[in-house]
């Protein structure tokens, strides 16, 4: 709708245990360093289907600003709330 360029940035370095059923610690340390990129535009949206703690989304970010983003931006489909 936007034609904006959709272009894969990220890897999956490792494979990870299923977040489902972890805590907020546990999911982050699931998923730390598991992705990378090679380069990155200096702002990204970051595409997700599932927000729950924002674990992917952070180690995702981190591979990109490694990689060369200023700013990485997330969208998401759903969120999922704790109760």
């Amino acid at each position: 709708r936007w034609e904006l360029p959709a272009v894969p940035l990220l890897a999956r370095r490792r494979r990870v245990e299923r977040q489902r059923g972890l805590s907020r610690v546990q999911r982050r340390a699931n998923v730390r360093d598991a992705f990378s990129a090679a380069t990155a535009p200096p702002a990204v949206a970051l595409v997700d289907d599932v927000y729950t703690t924002g674990a992917t989304v952070a180690a995702a970010a981190v591979a990109l600003r490694r990689a060369g983003a200023r700013s990485v931006h997330a969208v998401t489909f759903a969120r999922a709330v704790r109760r």
